[in-house]
């Protein structure tokens, strides 16, 4: 369902169904009360500014004058706020912006819950199908999780979540420093379950072009072009992190190495990864270190 809508006859009972699940707040108002007018334009910019979390069911008092008086209301502007098919709490006349995020702040969930249960509902659609969500929804359902996380103060009931979506998009080295951040307390079965899904990951992404490099690498210490030719490997495997410390030991000895090829590499993979992704930034900032 929309965010706002219009409150009618027709859709009245699909709107009390909605609320069982979600807030409605219903806004009654009138052309020919310019208050109720004003009040109306309020409601509407913070409904756009909090998408989700409530759903804005404007009344027209003139046109549906028999849902008006079904919910007792003499005087406009009035609003309610329905949970469970039943009002909860409301207001009569006009009230500013602050006045009414208190109002609301008091029933709705905080924001950072509704991009969480959005960026879950992602998830679990994939597995109620038997099949994994599309590379956009995931990507989606992580940008959510990402904000969910910071916003909600890291709590480790997002992290798990968050986990969960860096492993089905193959983010293994994001997935693995976030899931050592779990503590002993939060360490349940979702927990261990991730855990096992990490480790089979890594075992996966260790090739057989990876193993033979390492051996080479082994062979002759310090070769840069076996070493470049390991962290494209790593970096191909989903191993960013790996591939970056080879390439940066070299870089901490020698910014030029091998004409500046080491150098090439680092920067394409740091590209690759992506401005958002943590190993990147860290990356990026011990690369700084060394260059001033």
């Amino acid at each position: 369902m929309e965010h706002i809508i219009n409150l009618t006859k027709e859709n009245i009972q699909q709107v009390v169904d909605a609320s069982m699940d979600n807030f409605v707040v219903l806004s009654f108002w009138a052309q020919q009360q310019p208050e109720s007018v004003q009040m109306l334009q309020v409601m509407e910019q913070i409904a756009k500014e909090q998408a989700g979390r409530f759903i804005l069911a404007t009344v027209n008092c003139e046109e549906q004058l028999e849902i008006a008086n079904y919910f007792q209301i003499k005087s406009l502007p009035t609003h309610l706020v329905l949970s469970n098919g039943q009002p909860i709490d409301g207001f009569a006349g006009t009230q500013s912006a602050e006045q009414v995020h208190e109002l609301l702040n008091k029933h709705l969930p905080e924001l950072w819950v509704t991009d969480f249960n959005a960026a879950k509902a992602i998830l679990v659609a994939g597995d109620a199908n038997a099949e994994k969500p599309t590379t956009e929804k995931l990507e989606q359902a992580l940008a959510l999780l990402k904000k969910a996380y910071a916003e909600s103060q890291q709590k480790a009931e997002v992290a798990l979540v968050l986990i969960d979506a860096y492993l089905q998009l193959d983010i293994l080295a994001e997935a693995k420093i976030l899931l050592e951040t779990i503590g002993l307390a939060d360490q349940d079965s979702y927990y261990q379950n991730l855990k096992a899904k990490l480790a089979l990951a890594e075992d996966a992404a260790d090739t057989p072009e990876i193993r033979q490099l390492q051996e080479a690498l082994e062979q002759k210490v310090g070769d840069i072009d076996i070493t470049i030719d390991l962290a494209k490997a790593l970096n191909q495997a989903n191993r960013g992190e790996e591939a970056l410390e080879c390439l940066f030991a070299i870089l901490q000895k020698d910014l030029s190495a091998a004409d500046g090829k080491v150098k090439q590499v680092f920067m394409e993979i740091l590209t690759a990864l992506g401005q958002g992704n943590t190993i990147a930034s860290q990356y990026r900032r011990r690369l700084y270190s060394l260059l001033y």
